[in-house]
């Protein structure tokens, strides 16, 4: 599966567009909706069309990866609330999450409150990644 509009726009709405340069909360510079600049990468200011460009081109990676992770049939809706949730938690962490190990023993009833245990940064409660994980879940339902 490839990711959608909604789940671009999903992805875009809450890492928001910068176009200049910044520290994101992990630490590491990011430009864009969330890109992190690689070591042979070189901006100081960036286009929105740009950033959707660069947004498109790290989802294909994080697509192909997840859906070998996958076991199961998704509906377009929940590989749209994934790839949101994989582009703010990394790879590595899901593929090691409890989360990953319901959705592929088809335990959907569980996937919620799933999403909701990804709200921390520093071990407090983000409000911001609270509201994230609850959008990703309405989407991962259909709701949006």
């Amino acid at each position: 599966m490839k990711t959608s509009n909604t789940g671009i726009n999903l992805i875009k709405k809450f890492e928001g567009f910068s176009a200049n340069e910044y520290i994101c909360p992990a630490g590491k510079i990011t430009i864009g909706y969330g890109h992190v600049i690689l070591p042979s990468e070189h901006f100081t200011t960036i286009t929105e069309d740009e950033a959707i460009e660069l947004l498109k081109k790290d989802l294909e990676s994080r697509e192909i990866e997840l859906n070998k992770l996958i076991k199961v049939s998704l509906f377009q809706n929940q590989f749209d609330a994934l790839i949101s949730l994989v582009y703010n938690i990394g790879m590595s962490n899901f593929k090691s999450s409890t989360l990953l190990k319901f959705i592929n023993s088809n335990s959907f009833d569980k996937v919620p409150e799933q999403f909701r245990k990804w709200i921390y940064v520093n071990k407090q409660v983000s409000n911001g990644l609270k509201k994230r994980r609850e959008a990703e879940i309405k989407v991962w339902l259909g709701s949006i």
